[in-house]
């Protein structure tokens, strides 16, 4: 029988990023310590991905961090790239909270909904069956002043109200949906990532998830 294929696509909080204590100090936790590595490791009978980028949008073309961040161009190549998937597991929006991109949280909500749908179109009339999809939504942010919270200034307020609109998503497209924010708290050192006892409450709570589809 076939190995069964998890992707895990996100953005730093699934590549692993730690909690940055200046900016640009980019360091990364260790596969026995990140949540995907920490998930392999629960569920050895899967073959995980782990397809984090950090800074990865969901849509929206980074004009300052470049146009490869947007999640939506990469989607399709890595869907064909690591296919057959039998699980994607989605986490973004929380580069979306950026001044820069200007949007409300119903937009990142339905930026979602647009890369859910990219996911099934890659399907249409594919001998491969679409995978089944996994929705989480980002915790809150902190703005940590002097830190990543001056980059995503008036962000906090809006990470507020994700989960609202993130289930409205998931609703629509009748898939599997975690509020992560329900799981685990941002750092209090830049706000936007997971210290590594947090990434071991996520890979649990992931386990649990995917154990009972």
């Amino acid at each position: 029988m076939r190995e069964k294929t998890i992707l895990l696509y996100g953005d730093s909080n699934t590549h692993g990023t730690k909690p940055m204590s200046g900016f640009g100090e980019s360091e990364r936790f260790t596969p026995n310590e990140r949540w995907t590595g920490i998930l392999q490791k629960k569920l050895n009978q899967y073959h995980i991905i782990e397809e984090g980028l950090s800074g990865r949008t969901t849509v929206h073309n980074d004009p300052i961090d470049g146009k490869h961040k947007n999640g939506l161009t990469y989607l399709r190549p890595c869907l064909e790239s690591h296919n057959p998937i039998d699980i994607v597991v989605l986490m973004l929006g929380t580069n979306d909270l950026k001044t820069r991109f200007s949007v409300m949280a119903v937009d990142i909500a339905y930026s979602n909904d647009r890369l859910i749908a990219e996911i099934k179109s890659c399907y249409v009339g594919s001998q491969q069956k679409c995978p089944q999809i996994i929705l989480l939504c980002p915790p809150p942010i902190n703005e940590v002043k002097g830190n990543l919270g001056d980059i995503f200034a008036g962000g906090e307020e809006k990470s507020k109200l994700l989960s609202h609109y993130y289930r409205k998503v998931a609703s629509k497209h009748n898939l599997t949906f975690l509020d992560i924010g329900s799981v685990v708290t941002v750092s209090h050192i830049d706000g936007i990532h997971y210290d590594q006892d947090q990434h071991i409450k996520l890979a649990q709570a992931i386990q649990n998830l995917i154990e009972s589809l």
